[in-house]
């Protein structure tokens, strides 16, 4: 093992991650009793331009009016682009009228690490200002080919101050690279596989070296639930520890893939008792069902009774 370790930053339970657009604040009670780990209020793609303020007012009001922490919901905005005029005042009106109350804020279309060190600057300002003890943690959205080129640089120098996690933005990400694609998350057949498989391992090892997230962003076709689930787990095989959901349907399927079944769980303490009393013994490796199991089984093990202890501890 190196001796440069970077620790997980936070751990948070992060299976699905529900998007809710900010200017349509009918749907903010039905995300709040959605059973959802992760809610991002978005202030960006799926709000039109002339919405853009008002969307902001609905989605500072529901922070402070609803109660998401009873909830065990974790609480997320999308601030628009560092390259609109809408961004500063999202971050300023946010951190003054909401910050107490607010877990995260996702940045879009990260393409280099000042992209995040802009935000974490304001932010530093805005909490000192507002006297706010609760930090306000940072996420960023890997979704374009200069973020992808610029992945490593921004997890590492990003891991250093408030980022915590990167998320794969498929749909601008497929438009970014100008691929042929034929549904947001989907896969194109004339490939012989998953297009995704690259990105996405790219940002997840990116992540897993500097103790970030990995999170799988969006699956558009919200009528192939079989596809969704399919893609959920192309991801968790990779490493990330959740997906989106762009409607309530998909939370199901999401939390399906990302918590560990409980035979696998079963297994996993069963490995680390094992390998326990072989230490006893004076031995690194043991056998169970057959197999050889050491240390880097214990490893293994460990990641998954430490998700299914979170999972429980949330509900």
């Amino acid at each position: 093992m190196s001796h440069t370790l970077y620790e997980t930053k936070i751990q948070r339970v992060q299976r699905c991650e529900l998007a809710v657009p900010g200017s349509s604040p009918e749907m903010f009670e039905k995300a709040l009793k959605s059973g959802v780990d992760f809610v991002f209020l978005d202030l960006e793609d799926a709000v039109a331009p002339d919405d853009k303020l008002q969307a902001r007012k609905n989605v500072i009001q529901a922070i402070n009016d609803l109660d998401w922490k009873a909830q065990g919901i974790t609480v997320s905005v999308r601030i628009n682009g560092l390259d609109t005029q809408y961004m500063v005042r999202d971050v300023v009106d946010l951190v003054e009228q909401a910050g107490d109350k607010i877990d995260t804020l996702l940045i879009p279309k990260a393409g280099v690490y000042s992209d995040i060190y802009m935000v974490e600057a304001m932010v530093n300002q805005l909490e000192m200002q507002q006297g706010l003890k609760k930090r306000i943690g940072l996420e960023a959205l890997i979704e374009t080919a200069l973020g992808m080129a610029n992945v490593e640089d921004i997890a590492l120098n990003g891991s250093r101050g408030r980022l915590e996690a990167l998320h794969f933005g498929v749909a601008d990400y497929a438009a970014s690279n100008r691929a042929r694609t034929t549904n947001i998350g989907g896969l194109n057949p004339d490939y012989p596989g998953d297009q995704w498989h690259f990105a996405i391992s790219r940002m997840t090892v990116a992540c897993r070296a500097y103790g970030l997230r990995p999170i799988d962003g969006p699956y558009g076709d919200i009528k192939d639930p079989d596809g969704y689930k399919l893609a959920a787990r192309r991801a968790a095989a990779l490493g990330c520890e959740g997906k989106w959901a762009i409607h309530p349907t998909q939370i199901t399927l999401a939390n399906e893939v990302f918590t560990p079944p409980e035979a696998e769980v079963d297994k996993a303490k069963r490995i680390l008792v094992a390998l326990k009393e072989a230490a006893t013994q004076g031995k690194g490796a043991a056998a169970l069902d057959g197999r050889l199991i050491d240390a880097a089984s214990e490893r293994m093990a460990n990641n998954v009774v430490r998700i299914a202890d979170a999972i429980a501890a949330r509900k």
